[in-house]
């Protein structure tokens, strides 16, 4: 029978309330579902019976029935019912949750998405109702991750164990929650060299212990998630205890279809870090600081705010963060590259930080650095620190239109001894026109890796040459880096003798950036060994990478630094 025709059998027969005649045949869902990644029984006609679990007709096209089991744990007991349309707008009866049904059908494995995800369904040919209401199969408790997500298809699980929230860059768009079993997921490439034992055994529990929250809907854009209601989203970090569903497969990888509504702790942002030292050195990626055309107009820019409005927002959010850090020198990333001149996006983000008071000063280049639409900044508090001799600036090669240009500058705090400070931020992993080695080669290092890698030899060697001519041995480089800590840029400087400020410090597991539901830094310090040895401390303000998109200045509070921007930024505390 067609699927056309058994949605028209399956309707007739519920709205006029009659069973067809005949050897039922009924057997178990476990023998339906079996014990391995598909069922036993595709293309065969069965017959089943069970209770409605969770009715998705509306969000997902079919309503889920679990029976009373058939002994054998390494098979699930629940299978998907693909029904499409609403019986009761015939006038006839809508499967409810709590009703028990016998449905005959086809057994098929419905392909949902495009990573190989297959559900086990039963394309209705009849669904009669039986009897009364039936009990609603008691939901399994998990207290761990189960070893085998297959032998839960499509059953009630309740997860009594803590669940970490690593991701919400999917709520808002598809209603998909990141969760973990055992706190959050980490980047492979942060904590494990690509390709090593270490890296495929971090890839194996991230995978795991992943899990998605899902709103019972393939929805975009939903203008209300059933789960999460009036609360605000969640941060990465949150716990999440008791949480109900049924357990779903689709687009690449398991999920709970959510049933009941998760109860959210109220957002909870950290203090401003503080660090010990006499001089202070922060480092902040922007994420698109762009002004228009400087005087109120020019809207919408190539990147970042699209009105007058919203950057006066955004410039309200990363005021308040740069504010809050106390540093003495900043480098900065993702600034418009539109000169020095008073209608600059520089310009006026040091007028900003300046309006109520204070004697922040920007490095003037000259001009870029670089030729990309963004480029790199130096700001400094001309109280505490003052320039010494001429900005450098390296240029040519991997730096220009894809590693944006590094910008270096000595400074003295005092009678102190000279120091400098060098702002990057290499090249994205996106891969547009990457060709050869630079394309993507399966590593998780991304596209571009191996311009990367050779930005970060020519960074070491222009800095080996004194680019700012004053002859000091204490150095700091930093800023974006778009590799984590175990990728071949930055363990490269690591081996060349660079120092990671936060593996100095003591810092255990740090990060300023999540995507993917995955934690790690793309934002480093690295200090050359004089310096090194007189670090006090290092710390990264998470306000950001935790935060979701919708706490940013488009939509969030203008008056609160966070999700001032998509990265974390960090401080470091020296002794000079």
């Amino acid at each position: 029978m067609s699927f056309r025709r058994s949605l028209l059998a399956t309707a007739l027969l519920i709205c006029a309330g009659i069973a067809q005649a005949g050897d039922t045949g009924v057997i178990t869902i476990g023998r339906v579902q079996g014990t391995g990644a598909a069922s036993p029984r595709v293309g065969q006609a069965v017959t089943v019976e069970g209770v409605v679990t969770a009715d998705f007709r509306q969000g997902l096209g079919g309503f889920f029935l679990q029976d009373a089991g058939d002994g054998d744990p390494a098979s699930s007991d629940a299978v998907f019912v693909p029904l499409a349309f609403d019986p009761g707008a015939d006038g006839g009866e809508a499967p409810k949750v709590g009703q028990r049904y016998r449905v005959r059908g086809e057994v098929t494995e419905l392909a949902l998405g495009q990573q190989g995800s297959r559900l086990t369904a039963i394309t209705p040919g009849d669904i009669e109702r039986i009897g009364g209401p039936g009990s609603v199969p008691a939901p399994v408790v998990l207290a761990a991750a189960p070893a085998d997500w297959e032998a839960l298809e499509g059953m009630r699980v309740r997860i009594s164990a803590p669940l970490t929230v690593s991701g919400t860059d999917q709520v808002e768009r598809f209603g998909e929650l990141t969760v973990a079993f055992g706190g959050r997921l980490w980047q492979p490439s942060e904590v494990a060299a690509p390709g090593s034992e270490a890296f495929q055994r971090v890839l194996e529990d991230n995978a795991r212990r992943r899990l998605t929250l899902d709103d019972g809907s393939g929805d975009r854009d939903p203008k209300m998630i059933a789960w999460l209601g009036d609360q605000p989203l969640p941060r990465v970090g949150t716990t999440l205890t008791d949480v109900e569903g049924i357990v779903d497969e689709r687009h690449g990888g398991y999920r709970l279809q959510l049933t009941h509504p998760i109860a959210l702790p109220a957002p909870a942002y950290p203090v401003a870090p503080r660090v010990p030292g006499t001089l202070k050195i922060a480092a902040f990626n922007l994420e698109n600081l762009f002004n228009g055309d400087g005087r109120g107009g020019g809207f919408p820019t190539p990147r970042g705010a699209k009105s007058s409005v919203q950057l006066q927002a955004q410039l309200g959010k990363l005021v308040a963060t740069v504010r809050a850090l106390d540093a003495d020198v900043a480098a900065l990333m993702e600034l418009e590259n539109d000169g020095y001149g008073p209608d600059s996006s520089l310009a006026q983000f040091v007028a900003a930080l300046n309006a109520k008071g204070g004697d922040w000063r920007f490095i003037d280049a000259g001009q870029g650095p670089g030729s990309d639409t963004i480029r790199v900044g130096l700001i400094y508090r001309a109280s505490r620190v003052t320039p010494v001799g001429k900005p450098a600036t390296l240029e040519g090669g991997p730096f220009g239109d894809r590693s944006r240009v590094p910008l270096a500058q000595a400074f003295r705090r005092d009678r102190g001894p000279a120091f400098v400070v060098v702002a990057n931020h290499f090249k994205s992993k996106g891969c547009s026109e990457a060709t050869g080695a630079d394309q993507d080669q399966g590593d998780t290092q991304g596209c571009w890796n191996a311009l990367r890698l050779d930005s970060a030899r020519r960074l070491d060697a222009w800095l080996k040459q004194d680019p700012t001519g004053q002859g000091s041995t204490m150095k700091v480089i930093l800023g974006d880096f778009n590799a984590y800590a175990m990728e071949d840029p930055v363990r490269w400087l690591r081996d060349a003798g660079w120092r990671d400020a936060f593996a100095v410090a003591r810092v255990e597991r740090p990060y300023s950036y999540v995507y993917n539901g995955l934690t790690g830094r793309l934002d480093h310090a690295l200090l050359s060994p004089d310096l090194a040895g007189r670090l006090r401390g290092a710390a990264e303000w998470h306000l950001n990478a935790d935060s979701a998109d919708s706490a940013g200045y488009l939509h969030g509070d203008p008056a609160q630094p966070w999700r001032s921007s998509d990265h974390d930024p960090l401080l470091l505390g020296l002794d000079l």
